[in-house]
């Protein structure tokens, strides 16, 4: 028998069995493959099978191996506390949140203030100037064109010379939050918005180059485009707002929640 542990999965001292081994009992007791495991909760097939063996080192670190046990223990049919205690019992302790990298507060977005737009506020001054002093001048006109046929007689009738109305001219359309819904046809545009909470997420092209792996704080968009798919991570689903293709995923993320998400032309719909 090996040291530090039994072969069954169970832990020395214990019979508690390990927690790779109970996933794998809940799920096989549940009449459950691992390619349906994987479908409902888009952890991938590799992965599930990789936590059943109790190797928790291809789910990228301790938060989001943490985040596929939940998943993977709801699936099943298991409460998933008394797992997550175990994994933190043996990974030393429950993982603080990861700060945002340096080098990625460059490409932080943040919201671009409002300029006052002062050629439609001296446009509208213009016309209330303009017509206020025609105002004056056709009231005007008409009280002394009254008293002069009092005093000297019936006058020829003068033309109306009222001024032409200066035309407002249209305000410069702001620009739309939602630009991408004229997203072009022939590309796969995603548009993520923190709107509840903070959210790390990771993007990727097709040809697997890195388009940003950083944290959206709330407030913050992010919009990407590719010629082919986008493949997205969600490290806390629930805050995201997902817009792909000028299209709202209406998908109901739950917060703390960690979606893997492939994209291309044609969708909204999950890879």
């Amino acid at each position: 028998m090996p040291e530090g542990g039994f072969s069954d999965g169970t832990s020395a001292g214990t019979e508690r069995p390990s927690i790779g081994r109970a996933l794998q009992q809940a799920r096989i007791a549940a009449h459950l493959t691992v390619d349906e495991i994987s479908g409902s909760t888009r952890v991938r097939i590799p992965i599930v099978h990789a936590i059943e063996q109790d190797d928790f080192s291809r789910c990228g670190g301790d938060v989001y191996a943490r985040g596929h046990i939940r998943m993977l223990a709801r699936a099943v049919g298991l409460d998933p506390q008394p797992l997550m205690e175990q994994f933190d019992a043996e990974h030393g302790g429950r993982p603080a949140p990861t700060p945002a990298a340096p080098r990625f507060e460059a490409e932080r977005i943040r919201p671009e203030r409002r300029r006052p737009n002062w050629t439609a506020a001296m446009v509208a001054a213009i016309v209330a100037v303009v017509g206020f002093v025609g105002f004056t001048l056709v009231n005007g006109g008409v009280g002394d064109t009254k008293n002069k046929q009092v005093a000297e007689g019936a006058q020829p009738e003068q033309p109306d010379l009222k001024p032409t109305p200066i035309k407002k001219a249209d305000p410069k359309p702001e620009p739309s939050d939602s630009a991408i819904a004229a997203a072009p046809r022939d590309k796969v545009t995603v548009k993520l918005s923190a709107m509840e909470d903070k959210s790390w997420i990771s993007a990727k092209a097709h040809n697997g180059k890195l388009l940003f792996d950083g944290i959206l704080v709330k407030g913050d968009s992010k919009t990407f485009q590719d010629d082919e798919q986008i493949d997205l991570i969600l490290g806390n689903a629930g805050a995201i707002e997902l817009y792909v293709n000028g299209k709202k995923v209406e998908d109901e993320f739950q917060p703390g929640q960690i979606e893997r998400l492939s994209y291309t032309q044609g969708d909204p719909e999950i890879g």
